[in-house]
């Protein structure tokens, strides 16, 4: 296993330990009972998450979740139409270098089968590698801008995620600076209304709630991609393999 590999396993033993933590400790505070006790776990999970990350500018723990525009109950942004007969889900880290090669390898083909209607694409945008941007909490900053384009420009969604992943920092670096994400953005067609909006991080918190949920599901693994809820279990990393089970799944 290479190094990055090491390091994307032993991040997402860390994430998924403080999630069964923070399991275990919810459930003794709620057989406590009281209202007050259910605020103070929903501080308590925020600043617990804040620390795994090792982030030293974090937001208003308070501060509300508020879902972009079109977001799954799930958590999923997404892109093309509803009626798709595919459903393509991927769970992913803008920081991950497997997740910057599956697009690599495969996202021309996804764009063209939304294109053509046949896939429906939901992005699951994680951040449990925050701890490999030196501090700079990229892959937060970079799933924030990626909410807030969903929210308020969602017809430039897809090229503004090809954008980030053809740009890709090197994981353990600080990762694109907040102006360089936004003339990503800027160069994905983003209008400029939105761009700088991006630093106001609105949806972080639900980043983070659904960064959790994912874990919490049972995601062990970035990317993940499921093809009508099942798993994807052929060659990520092979061109044409995708493009076969999404064939398959239309029962062509």
């Amino acid at each position: 296993m290479g190094k990055q590999a090491r390091n994307q396993s032993r991040a997402l033993r860390q994430a998924r330990a403080a999630a069964q933590a923070r399991a275990r400790r919810r459930n003794r505070l709620l057989a406590a009972g009281g209202g007050l006790v259910i605020v103070g776990l929903v501080v308590a999970i925020v600043v617990t998450l804040v620390n795994a990350g090792g982030r030293s500018d974090v937001a208003d723990p308070g501060k509300p979740v508020v879902a972009p525009a079109g977001a799954t109950a799930n958590g999923a942004l997404m892109i093309g139409q509803a009626s798709a007969p595919v459903r393509l889900e991927v769970f992913l880290d803008y920081m991950c270098p497997f997740c910057g090669r599956f697009e690599r390898t495969n996202g021309a083909d996804v764009e063209r089968l939304v294109a053509d209607g046949t896939v429906r694409l939901e992005l699951y945008p994680l951040s449990f590698l925050d701890r490999t941007s030196a501090g700079t909490r990229y892959s937060t900053r970079a799933a924030n801008a990626v909410a807030t384009v969903a929210d308020r420009a969602p017809d430039r969604l897809l090229a503004f995620h090809t954008a980030l992943f053809a740009n890709q920092p090197e994981e353990g670096s600080r990762g694109p600076s907040d102006d360089e994400i936004g003339d990503l953005a800027r160069r994905a067609g983003v209008p400029e209304d939105v761009v700088v909006t991006f630093t106001e991080g609105t949806f972080e918190p639900w980043i983070v709630k659904f960064t959790e949920a994912a874990f919490a599901s049972g995601i062990s693994a970035t990317p993940t991609v499921r093809i009508n809820g099942s798993v994807f279990a052929g060659d990520l990393y092979t061109a044409g393999a995708l493009t076969k089970a999404v064939a398959a799944a239309t029962g062509r």
